[in-house]
């Protein structure tokens, strides 16, 4: 039988009010259920967020070390269920499981990070003009914190913005993607053995358009964190803007990979297809668009072709390279994405459509997509497509590449696979993105730097990940001590 997973609510696991449950499904074979989870409504939500308020000054005034061994716990205890979770994050997102294996071994690492973090928040110390003041600043919490995550990276993400809401003495509510909330389950469940006090942190499970509104409205929340789509977040940038909330969004991308002359085409074609099809192309980073010279087009583009039909594809459990998308929804908007290419004039080159075998099944599969004589100006070229699909654009050199990089509403993660020092460094100076990539896949990032993106990618508030990720929950106070 599936587990049937609680909310988590001021310590205590219960139903939600409604009595109503949902299930999620494997991707690779939809008849089977993951786990059932609550239905949470508004009301839900209301209870979660006054536990929080609660339980915020407690868990504010207990010492920094004091939070951190609390999160040096749960990573020992996630490092502990290491191979569970890696299990539980392929059949409920669809990962292969070196990808899924890849990011739960993030999460434990970012809660090692923040627990060594949380001794040092405080404050700093400034040379004051007079020489009987102490000039210093206060780092305080936030207060209560909604953080509102996506499916695709489903333990990383919520440990990124978790982990850093607790080391800085933030209160949260946590709400979980729909499609894949069971293993961040495991958070929470750790966090509550490590010691957490009642209140600290509460999950809710739901739909978004109550649970998520309700936390960007509560007029107890102070902050709101969230990562997904741009036209959700926007619209909880609205929801939140009446109570001036602190906000931070980090959406869509739309990243392309300049291909230059002075490129080695075998680092540009790893750059691109690992960029393109690992995850199977569900991140926000993922590579869409390759912008390459013309000089090294059509080369560049016949091995990117090999490499894609070379991908195997499969269930993640079983040894496969690339796995489904996430759910039927998903695929289906990939491929009409492909329709939309072939209708505009692009050169399907391969892939575009559902595998056949009996490996697949019932699952939410699809090839491997490599569009070449792609206009700049096509939707394919111009839109997130969240599916493993690369549209090959032709340039004629590398200021012509670089506008067409910056041709987009988004401006998340971009790349450049050049030898040439001066490209190099004129591409991170003018390209329009929060995280820039030379000679290496625009997706992946580390740990401890900034993470966000620019233009319709990101609010441009707040950074993520790193002591970047601390700024977001807390506040400064400015002390002058005469004496």
């Amino acid at each position: 039988m599936p587990t049937t997973f609680q909310n988590y609510v001021d310590g205590e696991w219960v139903d939600s009010e409604t009595g109503e449950t949902f299930e999620t499904a494997n991707p690779a074979a939809p008849d089977e259920v993951v786990g059932r989870f609550q239905q949470s409504s508004a009301a839900d939500a209301d209870r979660a967020v006054e536990a929080a308020a609660t339980a915020a000054d407690e868990w504010a005034d207990t010492p920094g070390p004091k939070r951190g061994r609390i999160l040096e716990r749960t990573a020992r205890a996630l490092r502990d269920r290491r191979e569970e979770l890696t299990e539980t994050l392929v059949r409920e997102e669809g990962k292969a499981e070196p990808e899924a294996a890849g990011e739960v071994q993030r999460a434990i690492d970012i809660f090692g990070y923040y627990a060594g973090k949380a001794r040092d928040i405080g404050g700093t110390v400034s040379g004051s003009s007079s020489p009987d003041r102490r000039l210093y600043t206060v780092e305080e919490p936030i207060g209560v914190a909604a953080l509102i995550t996506p499916w695709n990276y489903p333990i990383a993400i919520p440990a990124w913005k978790i982990a850093p809401a607790l080391a800085a003495g933030a209160t949260a509510v946590f709400k979980p993607a729909t499609l894949a909330p069971a293993v961040s389950a495991a958070i929470v469940e750790e966090l509550d053995e490590a010691g957490l006090p009642d209140g600290a942190l509460n999950y809710v499970t739901g739909p978004g358009s109550e649970v998520g509104d309700a936390l960007a409205t509560h007029s107890d929340v102070d902050a709101v964190s969230f990562t997904g789509s741009t036209m959700v977040g926007e619209s909880l940038r609205e929801a939140a803007a009446p109570d001036g909330k602190r906000i931070q969004l980090e959406m869509g991308g739309k990243n392309p990979v300049v291909v230059s002359e002075h490129a080695d085409l075998e680092t540009a074609v790893d750059v691109v297809a690992g960029g393109a099809f690992g995850v199977t192309g569900q991140a926000c980073t993922a590579t869409s668009r390759a912008i390459v010279h013309e000089s090294r087009y059509d080369e560049f583009v016949d091995r990117l072709v090999e490499r894609a039909e070379s991908i195997e594809i499969g269930p993640g459990l079983d040894g496969y390279r690339m796995g489904p998308q996430v759910s039927e929804s998903e695929r289906d908007g990939t491929l009409d994405y492909v329709d939309a290419g072939t209708r505009e004039g692009a050169t399907l080159e391969t892939g575009g459509g559902v595998p056949e075998g009996d490996r697949f099944a019932d699952g939410h599969f699809v090839e491997p997509t490599v569009f070449s004589d792609v206009d700049s100006e096509m939707r394919i070229a111009q839109e997130e497509i969240f599916g493993p699909v690369v549209a090959a654009i032709p340039t004629s050199g590398f200021d012509e590449a670089l506008e067409i990089a910056n041709d987009v509403r988004y401006g998340l993660s971009a790349g450049i696979v050049t030898d040439d020092l001066t490209e190099a460094n004129r591409f991170v100076d003018e390209i329009e993105a929060g995280v820039v990539k030379v000679n290496e896949r625009t997706t992946g990032v580390e740990l401890h730097v900034p993470f966000g993106g620019l233009k319709a990618s990101s609010s441009e508030t707040f950074r993520e990940q790193g002591e970047a990720g601390l700024d977001f929950f807390t506040i400064s106070k400015t002390a002058y001590v005469n004496y």
